[in-house]
């Protein structure tokens, strides 16, 4: 029987000093964010802004050529969600024939891959970038979520063909026995059963992509196709000290990803719980 005692009082007041300690940070972008040119260098910075001003996050919104938010914030959304659609599909595809392979081949290309992992991809930009202008992918939405998909496949499979090989046979032969062919035993049953796996994929590689800022300024730099981060990195530069417009660009930057995050956590502990079930 559970007893609530001092220690478990005590315990419990910890954590909330923790929770308040990592919750701290935000309550000064948003504070920050919401005070005037004036307020910012004349109250304190714990000071609660004395009349909430959104002109700061209209301006930002606003902002035209290099420093255009919307423009990146659309092309940062088609990115990020077009290179996880591409690592699932390949990722579980590949990880899965890996895995339900028994030839000697397969785990000899599981290891390069996690070799693929372990290198810096900073190693390859060079011939990288010219490999994509030869072939007209430099400044290209496209191009940038074939890059990003090439780069973080390997996370991709070697995530998926652990899921996989955790995973019984038991649904695949009885579907087998059922007459399913091995397109509809994946996509129908053991596609998913790896929820988790893929809330794991999205969650990673979502947050990878999206904040990715040198991948995205060497070959998105100047075109109309940059990313939020590139946007920010002109905006910003052209602020210096004006901290309430900067911290309501990175609010700004925030909320699409942490929604995501949310989102694919959510679908992440509904899928493990429906895998259990099953």
């Amino acid at each position: 029987m559970f007893r609530y005692t001092k220690l478990t009082a005590l315990r419990e007041f910890g954590f909330w000093l923790i929770a308040l300690a990592f919750l701290l940070p935000f309550y000064f972008l948003i504070t920050t964010a919401l005070k005037s040119d004036r307020e910012v260098i004349t109250s304190s910075t714990l000071a609660p802004p004395a009349a909430p001003d959104f002109g700061n996050f209209v301006e930002v919104l606003t902002a035209t050529g290099n420093s255009n938010v919307v423009m990146g914030l659309v092309n940062s959304i088609v990115i990020t969600a077009g290179s996880i659609v591409l690592m699932v599909l390949l990722g579980s595809l590949t990880g899965y024939v890996i895995a339900r392979s028994t030839r000697r081949w397969s785990r000899v290309v599981y290891y390069l891959f996690l070799v693929a992992i372990v290198l810096p991809t900073q190693l390859g930009t060079v011939p990288l970038y010219i490999g994509a202008r030869s072939l007209g992918l430099t400044g290209s939405a496209w191009g940038m979520i074939i890059l990003y998909t090439g780069m973080l496949l390997p996370l991709a499979i070697f995530l998926y063909a652990g899921f996989f090989r955790g995973l019984g046979t038991e649904y695949e032969e009885a579907a087998t026995i059922d007459g399913a062919t091995r397109t509809q035993i994946f996509f129908r049953i053991v596609l998913p059963l790896m929820s988790p796996a893929t809330g794991t994929v999205a969650i990673l590689a979502g947050l990878i992509v999206w904040n990715d800022f040198f991948t995205s300024l060497i070959f998105l730099g100047g075109s109309a196709q940059q990313t939020l981060p590139v946007a920010m990195y002109y905006y910003i530069g052209s602020l210096v000290s004006a901290w309430n417009k900067i911290f309501a660009i990175v609010i700004v930057s925030m909320i699409p990803i942490l929604a995501f995050y949310l989102f694919a956590q959510k679908r992440f502990i509904q899928g493990f719980a429906g895998g259990l079930k099953g």
